[in-house]
């Protein structure tokens, strides 16, 4: 499948993701933040007026907020209307999927210019509640009543590539310490220590030391949440927004001499539930958008110079950087544990820290993941900038896999 026309990033927002400095402020704020940090992003000038329609990927305002019928909202708090506005929900695939739809908008000529990006205001909810909100995302009929969340899930898989590709809860804590590391080095990220320093300052209240990183992630202070995945496996639950300006091609110089090119994208779904599944260490759904993308961008995994990945949980990293093709399977969590997906690795990973450090409102993930790829192709990421990257990858999964979205960016 072919564009009829491309489409190019001229500019990107988005807000701190976090669990507590949005307190007081509702979804709708934190979009309306992000478009217009998105707006000023635009390097010749850009007026929100000439955006011609809207694209927002939310998850569940209507759970997390009681609001429902969010796109109108936010056309009117824009000062948009009258034009289109649509919500695209696709559970933490909402806002790539969102991209997908913008994208296709523009190369059928129905627009040159559009708004697209997501949001979740997730905060409102206690954990107990907001766990059992998102749960709702997986099935209701054969996962959610026997017990399942979506720990459960991701720990089944991880269990099932242990037994089958003999990978160990160690590679998973390299996945963690490394997109600490880097979520450090983001100013928009939720977390922004490394986990030796967390490590230091939980231990103090607890008059605990510890000689490394691998010493505390044993440790009480990080409880297991499903087994074999621990606390710090975990993404956090987090409010944020995160927004695109998009434009085809034939305008895009107009308001940039550096846009992004969105080269290449596909989606794909799976079954369900996970039972269903022929196999539990892969994501069949990855290996098709990623398969999609890669024809429609003219290339091949080799050529990817960095990628964001969907690490809800570290073991999701492992499948994607498998089942993208960055490494064999079997080989994700040990390519992690060698250093390959760091930063000045050979495949750099996660640069901002992926979800597990930078956070996940889940709305507002997928945008986000191109927001960082914006960054990192005009040498804008400071001090977690990739050397020399000129093709970036981002996936976004919703729930376990039913559905994934792969875009190719490119200058």
């Amino acid at each position: 499948m072919g564009l009829f026309r491309n489409v190019a990033v001229v500019g990107a927002g988005m807000t701190r993701f976090h669990n507590r400095i949005h307190a007081g402020k509702t979804g709708r704020d934190l979009f309306v933040e992000a478009v217009l940090e998105a707006v000023d992003s635009v390097d010749k000038g850009f007026e929100l007026r000439e955006a011609e329609a809207i694209f927002i990927g939310n998850y569940s305002s209507d759970c997390f907020e009681g609001q429902g019928h969010t796109a109108a909202m936010m056309a009117d708090w824009l000062g948009l209307t009258p034009r289109a506005s649509t919500r695209v929900e696709d559970a933490c695939a909402s806002s790539g999927v969102a991209i997908n739809m913008a994208t296709l908008a523009i190369a059928s000529g129905a627009y040159d210019l559009v708004i697209v990006g997501g949001f979740e205001k997730m905060t409102e909810k206690g954990t107990e509640e907001a766990t059992e909100i998102l749960a709702m995302a997986s099935d209701a009929l054969y996962e959610v009543p026997v017990g399942f969340t979506f720990p459960g899930l991701y720990a089944a898989i991880a269990t099932a590539h242990f037994k089958r590709y003999g990978s160990s809860w160690e590679e998973l804590a390299a996945i963690s310490i490394k997109n600490h590391r880097n979520g450090a080095l983001n100013e928009k990220a939720h977390f922004q220590s490394d986990i030796m320093e967390t490590a230091r300052r939980l231990g103090e209240r607890h008059n605990m030391t510890f000689k490394d990183e691998l010493e505390f992630l044993r440790s009480p202070l990080n409880p297991f949440v499903a087994y074999p995945l621990r606390l710090f496996d975990c993404c956090p639950i987090s409010d944020g927004a995160s927004a695109l300006v998009i434009a085809s091609s034939d305008i895009a110089k107009k308001y940039t001499d550096t846009p992004i090119y969105i080269k290449g994208f596909g989606q794909a779904s799976d079954t369900f539930s996970l039972h269903n599944r022929e196999e539990l260490t892969e994501l069949r759904a990855t290996r098709i958008a990623a398969s999609q993308a890669y024809k429609m961008a003219g290339v091949s995994p080799e050529d990817i110079d960095l990628a964001d990945v969907h690490d809800c949980f570290t073991i999701a990293e492992v499948l994607a950087v498998e089942d993208l093709g960055f490494f064999p399977k079997g080989q994700g969590g040990k390519a992690a544990l060698e250093g390959r997906t760091s930063l000045d690795g050979e495949m750099p990973i996660n640069p901002d820290g992926g979800l597990k450090a930078k956070g996940h409102p889940v709305g507002a993930t997928g945008a986000a993941m191109a927001y960082e790829m914006f960054k990192q192709l005009r040498g804008e990421a400071g001090r977690r900038q990739v050397d020399d990257a000129e093709i970036g990858l981002t996936q976004n999964v919703g729930a376990s896999g039913a559905t994934v979205v792969v875009q190719v960016y490119g200058r």
